[in-house]
């Protein structure tokens, strides 16, 4: 009996030791409430990094929609929370004689870029961030739906103030631009039009002179004809051939002027062969 007493009082006197262990341990690593309380740089730097592994803690669970709106609020601002708390250590790090983590490198880890944020629209002040699935609460994901440009049409009024002297073009040739252009442009067309003349009276010069000692005096008025031009005889015996069709077409049969049409052939036939 005596043997488990004594058993019994040795382990409640490592648990009393072990939970007073813990207790100087915790007072001695608890973090300062004020960075400027600590005046150790690698006690401020071990702090940093402390703050910077609760971060990603709480923006890990922060993705889990299922959690309420009431909790992702609440993890949402003891995230901002560490974020400025973060801020005073880095700058009482630089104080120290320490690196700037906010000056030089990446200004925010992974974990802080992950939130997205909104200036002067929360009323939570400036540089306040939303992660995870805070983004889709209620009134939070309005803030981030960009809204449309609105098109405002202009009045009747408002288009007739624009109306001036230079919407009719009466000040065009005040800058001296499209003069200039004008002159360039008219002195290239004069320039095509001289050439497409000159090129003209050429060929006529050499069509006379194709013709020229042909008997005609050099002031009597001279015609030219591109074209052969039929005498009376040729324009008679035309009129007369379509007057023998149309009549033919009128009183005569197919047959008969089938066999007028052979006729013809063997007449033209015998003419040649003579």
């Amino acid at each position: 009996m005596a043997r488990n007493q004594e058993k019994s009082q040795a382990l409640f006197n490592r648990f009393l030791a072990s939970k007073t262990d813990k207790e100087k341990v915790g007072r001695i690593t608890r973090r300062p409430f004020l960075a400027t309380e600590c005046r150790d740089l690698n006690e401020a730097d071990k702090w940093r990094q402390q703050i910077l592994r609760e971060v990603g803690k709480k923006v890990m669970e922060i993705q889990n929609a299922a959690l309420g709106e009431h909790r992702l609020r609440d993890l949402n601002d003891e995230i901002n929370k560490l974020i400025r708390e973060k801020g005073h250590w880095e700058k009482q790090i630089r104080d120290l004689g320490g690196p700037d983590y906010a000056g030089s490198g990446p200004k925010t880890s992974e974990a802080i870029a992950d939130g997205s944020e909104v200036e002067g629209a929360s009323g939570k002040g400036q540089g306040y961030r939303y992660f995870g699935a805070a983004k889709t609460l209620p009134g939070v994901k309005e803030l981030f739906q960009r809204q449309a440009p609105r098109t405002v049409r202009r009045t009747r009024h408002q288009m007739f103030k624009e109306i001036n002297a230079a919407y009719y073009g009466f000040r065009d040739e005040e800058d001296g631009i499209v003069v200039k252009a004008e002159d360039e442009a008219e002195a290239s067309i004069r320039r095509e039009a001289i050439l497409e003349h000159n090129e003209k009276e050429a060929e006529k010069k050499a069509v006379l002179e194709t013709v020229k000692g042909d008997g005609l005096e050099e002031d009597a008025p001279k015609f030219i004809a591109h074209v052969p031009l039929p005498d009376m005889k040729d324009i008679e015996q035309a009129v007369l051939q379509k007057k023998k069709r149309d009549l033919m077409a009128r009183y005569a049969s197919a047959t008969l002027q089938a066999e007028e049409e052979e006729a013809k052939a063997l007449l033209n036939k015998k003419s040649r062969q003579e």
